[in-house]
């Protein structure tokens, strides 16, 4: 596997800050509508929509790549301590920015914050259930 040792919430992150620092796009404009129906009805009648902002996109990627690394943390084998350290890393970079930057505080860096607190703990809480297997091997005797 080639993402063994990077964490993917980085991506997130790293493009919450380009978003905010360099582009400056706020958050809260909208990147595309999604078509709602007020009620079912024959044909169907599309009169609402729901509007997804910069934030909402950025939250809703790092909410999938959440689950790519929940399912990295519980592969069997591999350099696990590694990941963990890496995401915990990330966690308190997140959390720095978060408190120390007036510029980036915003709920969705918030939600970022807590996705990598997840991240960290998720792959701490899963490793050590895995080591702790017992394999019992079965050992044939020849007849008597």
């Amino acid at each position: 596997m080639y993402l063994i040792s990077f964490p993917l919430l980085l991506l997130p992150f790293a493009f919450f800050n380009i978003v905010i620092f360099l582009l400056n796009i706020p958050l809260t404009d909208p990147v595309f509508a999604i078509p709602l129906m007020s009620s079912p009805t024959l044909p169907p009648v599309f009169d609402r929509h729901l509007t997804v902002t910069t934030g909402d996109l950025i939250v809703a990627i790092a909410a999938l790549l959440l689950y790519a690394e929940v399912v990295k943390s519980a592969r069997p084998g591999g350099k696990g301590i590694m990941d963990h350290v890496l995401s915990f890393i990330l966690f308190i970079a997140m959390a720095a920015e978060l408190l120390l930057l007036p510029r980036a505080e915003s709920p969705t860096l918030l939600l970022l914050t807590v996705l990598s607190f997840v991240d960290a703990i998720a792959g701490i809480s899963i490793r050590p259930a895995q080591e702790k297997t017992l394999v019992l091997e079965h050992r044939d005797r020849a007849p008597a």
